[in-house]
């Protein structure tokens, strides 16, 4: 799987989780899908995405928006 890929399996869960939470239990936790979309928004119009540079460290292969 792609750095790609990942960063968008991750953001897709967590919004899902934070909003399911917000939902069910305590709505601070729309905290989370509101951070993971601001982040996603920055990285839209920057080309600089953190979890990207985390996975590439890792050693994740590189897709062909965030290199």
């Amino acid at each position: 799987m792609t750095t790609d890929r990942m960063v968008l399996v991750f953001a897709g869960s967590f919004i899902l989780f934070g909003t399911a939470m917000g939902a069910f239990f305590n709505a601070w936790f729309l905290l989370i899908p509101a951070f993971v979309g601001a982040n996603l928004l920055q990285a839209a119009f920057s080309g600089f995405c953190p979890l990207a540079k985390i996975l590439k460290r890792m050693g994740v292969m590189p897709g062909n928006i965030f290199r």
